[in-house]
C-alpha cells in the first residue's frame, strides 16, 4: 500500500461482477508505471512496464526480507504464500524469479481478473495456485498448516486505513501456517492503524524474541517480519546473505541491513 498518485491513462477490470460490498477495480498508466487501484487514488500495487516480473515499490521489496534466513540454493524447494493478491508483484517474484512453489489467496475475483489482464500474472500451473477466499477462513484450512515457508501478509480494503485482518488470534493463525524456519511478513500502514498495536499482537501470537522490523518506508510502510523459530544471526552473516540475495535475484538487500532490525528484548 503506498501512496496516492494521479492517474494517466487508466481502465477499469473487465471481470465477472464482484459481489456487491467489494470495491471496483481499476488500473492507472504513470510513465512507465502501472498503479492498480480499488475504486480509490490509494495505490494497492504497482508494476514497471519494462519489466513486469520485478518488484517496483520500495516496502514490497522488504517482504522479501525472509530470504536474508535461509541457504539461497534451498529458496526453490520452499512454499511462499501471499495473503492479499495486490498487484501479483510479490506472487510473480516467488514464482517466476524464485521458482518457488506459490500459493496467493484474494478475496476479490475482480483484482485476479486485473492482475491476468493488466499485470503480466500467469495462468495457475503446478507451481502457481490463486485461491479465491477469504484469507482469515482459507489460513484454517488443514492442508496449509506447516506448509509455509514465507508468507507475505498485505490485507487493506479500498480506502487503506488500516489492516483488514490484525488480531492476535489471526497472527496465531498464521504462525501456524509456517515451517520450522518460515518467516511471516506483514505490511502495516494506514492512518488508521497502530504500529504499536498491532506489533504487540504479532509478539503475543510469534513471542517478541521473534521479530524484526524496517523502519517506515518515505510513504509510511512498515514491514515487521516475524520467525516461527526464533533466531540471532551474526550480523556478519546477515551481510553476507544480503549480498548473495542481491547477486541472485536483484534485491537490494545490503541496503536493509541500514534500516532493519531485532526488536528481541
Amino acid at each position: 500500500m503506498a501512496a496516492p498518485r494521479q492517474p494517466g491513462k487508466n481502465g477499469k477490470a473487465r471481470a465477472a461482477a464482484a459481489p456487491a460490498e467489494l470495491p471496483e477495480v481499476n488500473f492507472s498508466d504513470w510513465g512507465d508505471r502501472r498503479y492498480l487501484h480499488l475504486g480509490t487514488e490509494w495505490v494497492q500495487g504497482s508494476m514497471r512496464l519494462d519489466a513486469p516480473d520485478e518488484i517496483d515499490l520500495e516496502y514490497v521489496q522488504r517482504m522479501m526480507a525472509w530470504l536474508l534466513f535461509v541457504e539461497p540454493a534451498s529458496v526453490a524447494r520452499r512454499h511462499a504464500m501471499q495473503l492479499g493478491l495486490g498487484a501479483a508483484a510479490l506472487t510473480k517474484f516467488s514464482r517466476k524469479r524464485l521458482r518457488m512453489r506459490t500459493t496467493a489467496i484474494e478475496l476479490n475475483p475482480q483484482v485476479l481478473a486485473a492482475c491476468r489482464g493488466w499485470f503480466k500474472l500467469p495462468a495457475d500451473d503446478g507451481k502457481l495456485r490463486v485461491v479465491i477466499a477469504d484469507a482469515a477462513e482459507e489460513i484454517r484450512r488443514t492442508e496449509w498448516q506447516g506448509s509455509v515457508d514465507a508468507l507475505q501478509v498485505d490485507l487493506y480494503d479500498h480506502e487503506a486505513a488500516a489492516p483488514v485482518l490484525d488480531s492476535a488470534d489471526f497472527y496465531a493463525d498464521c504462525r501456524a501456517l509456517l515451517t520450522e524456519d518460515g518467516c511471516m511478513t506483514v505490511n502495516l500502514f494506514g492512518r488508521s492503524s497502530s504500529y504499536e498495536r498491532s506489533l504487540e499482537k504479532i509478539a503475543e501470537a510469534f513471542g517478541a524474541e521473534a521479530l524484526w522490523a524496517f523502519k517506515p518506508t518515505r510513504e509510511g510502510n512498515t514491514v515487521v517480519l516475524a520467525q516461527r523459530t526464533p533466531a540471532r544471526p551474526r550480523r556478519d552473516k546477515l551481510a553476507d546473505q544480503a549480498e548473495a540475495v542481491q547477486a541472485r535475484w536483484g534485491l537490494p538487500a545490503p541496503k536493509w541491513l541500514r534500516v532493519f532490525k531485532s526488536l528481541a528484548p
